[in-house]
This record gives C-alpha cells, structure tokens and sequence, in this order.
C-alpha cells in the first residue's frame, strides 16, 4: 500500500488524484519488493507525483501515460535548470521511465509501446524491426544505430524531400566531427543503412546511401592495445574484498581468460553454459553462436557468484545488476564493471573499457606460442586479416625478421 511507503498525506493525495492512482499502491509494493530502499522509494514516489501533476494541467489521461511522458519529456528538455523551482523535472522522468516499465511488466501496457525515439519516430521503429528480421542484427547494434538515426531525424525530419546528397553528408560530417575514425565511420554505416532501408521502402530514390562516403582508414596500420600480464592479474585481484567481488571477478575473467566482447558476457545465458563437457556458447556479431573451452578458474567464479552473489532474479541472463531494481546486465555494465576494476587496480589503461581485457587476451595467447589461426578461432574473428593485427605485438620476433632498407646497415 502507498500508505507503507509514503508518509506525506499531500503527496499521497496527488498521487490517488493523478492518472497513475490504478497501479499506484501495486508500484509502491512492486518498488520495495525490488530492493529499492526507503529513502529511494519516497523519492521515486514524490518525483513521480510531479509527473502526474503536470499530465493533468496538460490534459493527459490515464490512457495516454507514453504520449504524456513523451511531451513531458520534451517540455522539461526545454526548461532551464533552475534549483528549487516547482513542476517535474529529471527526476520526475526517471520515476515515470520506471512505472511506465513496472506496467510493461505487469502486462497493463503492450511490450511493444515504447518510450523514446521510437515513440516520436514511428519510421525508426519500422527500420529496426526490418533490420532485425531481414539483416540480422543485433540489439546492441540497433541500439547504437537508434541514437545516430534520431539525431538525423531531429536534424532534417521523417521528411525524404529534405534528404539531399548535401544534407547527408553535412549531417555525418558534424555529427562525426568529436570522434575517431572508428566511431565516425559507424555513424556512416547507420546512415547509410537506414537511407537505403528507405530506398527499398519506396520512399526516397535507391542509391542515395552511395552520396555518403566513408572516412579514410588504414587496416592494420595501428598497435593493439593491451595491458601486459601483471595488469591483467591486478585487475583481476582488484576484485578482492569489493562489495560485488563474486559478480565483477567472474565478468571480469570471462573477458580476460576468454576474450569475450562486453556485449557478450552480458547476454550470456545459463543455458549456453555446459557444465558436463565444460564448454561455453557464445552468441557474437550476426548472432553467430561458437562453443568456446570453459577454463576450470572462470567456471568456478561463476558458480561461486551464482550461488552466493546472484539476487534471486527469474531472468534466463547469468549475470544481473546489483542494486535495485535488479535485472539483467547491460553491455554499458560490464564496461562499468571494468572501469572499476583498471581505477582501483590503479591503472591508466589505452582503451577505458572492457576491450582491452579481449586485445590483451589476444597478445597474451600470442606471446605464449599460440597460433595466430588459434588466436582467431578463441576470438572468432571472420578474416584471418582481422588477426593478423596482433603480430605486430611480438616485438622481438619482428626485430628478428624485419629486412634493413637497401644499402642501409641493419641496426
């Protein structure tokens, strides 16, 4: 009951007024039962009331609760932040992300309604679930694709006659401007993508994706970085006697021991773990699934972590998040998870994620004789050229086979 949870009568009083007062008590008891404290339940509850106050001044009904959220969102992304001013704001948007997902669950809203780009956009819907079915693609590809493609939207509209070779282009050259050459070319690979999907829909003219060109990279013209093997086991060791130990160690040697991408670990099931034959299936890139060996010491992390560090979650997924509310991990958390772990082991690692621990797997396998057809089978690379960047780590083996310049001595 809302009473259980809220001592404030005015606010209790806002709430059973306000288009969430149906589902109000079950979302206070649902909030406890979901490891939320105390504290954080009156917080959520009051920020939720701001929300519900504002839906009624619009007109918004209990019916309406994604088109209010929506607008709501939008009219609190126009306001600027003013400390103690009355009305909803971000907190008020995370309380109401929260019960509009706690009503999903629940059944009261249909899973496929959703809250975000998709909801402003319905042709973004449309091309993830045709990418998805017709591509193969995975979710934290779309994901990544979803962000780029409702910047686009934002910038020129659903509109196609606004879609130019010039606006292209000049959309992907500013929204890659701040970044690398490998982020600005997935930018390219969303837009591109999603220009042709609307070619092929009938909606603008076919072949305008080939108006986008991509930023110039050399393959195989840069060093992997990696941590050497002391590092690797300081992170590992950085484990010990931290709050989630049992959870962060098994992540952390899956990545390391394996070379697992964080995608991964994260989707990692209890049915892709074979204890008998001690193997592990991987779902990769393009939804490849490759059994790969399950080393006695990640195994081990792993059943001590289930059987002492997992909350009790009916979700199919290994690993879970340790605060409320408890799901299943994302690819944002095991990059956390790693962050983590290089800040208290004290290093000041190339790559500030959970990627380095797979290109130092690699060079590890590599420095210990292991094959580099070996070393693309454990990562399951697609192009043996895609491995081939790890043999420039062997230092001292290309010191031995690099050729002086002609007339030059060798040095």
């Amino acid at each position: 009951m809302l009473e259980t949870h809220l001592l404030s009568p005015v606010t209790r009083r806002r709430l059973r007024k306000g288009p969430a007062a149906d589902h109000i008590d079950a979302f206070a008891d649902w909030l406890n039962l979901s490891g939320y404290k105390p504290i954080s339940i009156r917080t959520l509850l009051t920020g939720l009331a701001g929300w519900t106050d504002w839906m009624c001044a619009a007109g918004f009904t209990a019916q309406e609760l994604l088109q209010g959220f929506e607008a709501c969102r939008s009219a609190v992304g126009k306001k600027t932040r003013v400390h103690y001013r009355g009305g909803p704001n971000r907190k008020s948007l995370t309380a109401a992300r929260i019960f509009i997902r706690f009503l999903q669950d629940q059944g009261k809203l249909p899973r496929n309604a959703t809250t975000g780009p998709r909801a402003v956009w319905p042709v973004l819907a449309e091309f993830r679930s045709w990418m998805s079915a017709h591509r193969g693609l995975t979710d934290t590809t779309l994901d990544l694709y979803e962000g780029i493609i409702a910047g686009l939207l934002d910038a020129l509209g659903d509109d196609v006659r606004n879609y130019s070779a010039e606006t292209l282009r000049n959309f992907v050259a500013a929204r890659a401007r701040p970044h690398g050459i490998s982020r600005a070319n997935s930018i390219v690979g969303a837009v591109r993508s999603f220009v042709r999907y609307l070619g092929i829909i009938g909606r603008c003219a076919p072949g305008m994706e080939h108006a986008i060109p991509v930023f110039a990279s050399w393959q195989l013209s840069s060093v992997p970085r990696f941590l050497s093997g002391d590092e690797v086991e300081r992170v590992i060791s950085s484990c010990n006697g931290y709050a989630f130990e049992l959870r962060d160690r098994a992540v952390i040697l899956l990545l390391a021991r394996l070379g697992l991408r964080a995608s991964e670990v994260a989707h990692l099931r209890f049915t892709d773990i074979d204890w008998r034959n001690g193997t592990i299936t991987v779902s990769g890139k393009g939804r490849r699934q490759e059994s790969l060996p399950l080393p006695q010491e990640v195994g081990s992390a792993i059943l001590l972590y289930v059987k002492k560090g997992r909350p009790v979650l009916q979700v199919p997924e290994v690993f879970t998040t340790v605060l409320a509310p408890f799901h299943a991990v994302t690819r944002a958390v095991v990059t956390h998870i790693v962050r983590g772990a290089l800040s208290r082991a004290g290093i000041k690692a190339p790559i500030n994620g959970a990627h380095v621990l797979r290109h130092s797997a690699a060079t590890s396998m590599l420095r210990q004789g292991v094959s580099l057809a070996g070393v693309g089978a454990v990562l399951r690379h697609r192009a043996p050229e895609t491995t081939a960047h790890y043999a420039k780590v062997d230092f001292i083996l290309l010191a031995e086979i690099a050729q002086p310049w002609p007339e030059v001595s060798s040095c």
